[in-house]
C-alpha cells in the first residue's frame, strides 16, 4: 500500500450511497439529483473557504463520483485544491459499465494522488478503504439514507475519531418540499 502525504487538518473525505440507493437511482436528469448535487457543491465550496485543500474520494459510483467530479470542475476553475483517489483494491472498477468505467478513469486521470488500499478484494476491503480515508481527514461530508450501510459505518467511525461531520440525511431532504430547496441551486 502506498501512503500519500497531505495535511490531515486540511483534508476532507466523502462517503455516500451508490446510485441504486440514491433517489431515482441517481438519475442526473431528476430535479432531486440536481438539488442534492447543489447541496454537495455548496458544502465543498464552504470547506475550501474554511481552508480545506485536499479531498479524498473512495471511487465508488454515485455520491463519491459526484464529489470527485465537483472537485475536478473546481480545480479546472482555478481553485488550488487536490484530489486523492483511494481505491479499495487493485482491480476495483473492472466490473463497472461503460459510463461508470469512463467516469472512474477520468477521476483517476485528474487525481493528484492515487492509492490502492488493498491488493485484492476481500470482504473487509471497502471498510479498510473507508477507514483509510477517515484516518487521513479531519472532515467527512456524507449523504445517507440507510445507516445500516457502509456509509453509516463510515459516519460512525468518523464520529468516533473526532472528525467534523457534515451529513446530508436523504430521508429528511426527501420529506422536505423540493420547492423550498431550489433556492440553493
Amino acid at each position: 500500500m502506498i501512503d500519500v502525504y497531505y495535511l490531515k487538518e486540511k483534508t476532507v473525505c466523502f462517503s455516500g450511497h451508490r446510485p441504486e440507493k440514491l433517489p431515482f437511482g441517481g438519475d442526473s436528469s431528476a430535479e432531486i439529483t440536481r438539488v442534492l448535487k447543489s447541496l454537495l457543491y455548496d458544502e465543498i465550496l464552504k470547506s475550501i473557504h474554511n481552508g480545506y485543500n485536499t479531498f479524498v474520494t473512495g471511487l465508488a459510483n454515485g455520491f463519491d463520483t459526484w464529489a470527485a467530479e465537483i472537485i475536478i470542475e473546481l480545480k479546472g476553475n482555478g481553485y488550488d485544491i487536490r484530489l486523492v483517489s483511494a481505491s479499495p483494491y487493485e482491480n476495483h472498477g473492472l466490473g463497472f459499465n461503460g459510463a461508470e468505467r469512463w467516469a472512474r478513469a477520468r477521476i483517476i486521470e485528474n487525481s493528484d494522488e492515487f492509492v490502492n488500499v488493498s491488493k485484492n478484494y476481500d470482504k473487509n476491503c471497502m471498510k479498510r478503504r473507508n477507514e483509510y480515508m477517515v484516518n487521513r481527514s479531519s472532515k467527512l461530508i456524507a449523504m445517507v439514507s440507510d445507516y445500516k450501510s457502509g456509509t453509516g459505518q463510515t459516519i460512525r467511525y468518523a464520529k468516533s475519531q473526532g472528525l467534523e461531520l457534515k451529513i446530508f440525511n436523504l430521508n429528511n431532504i426527501l420529506e422536505a418540499d423540493t420547492n423550498q430547496l431550489t433556492f440553493i441551486l
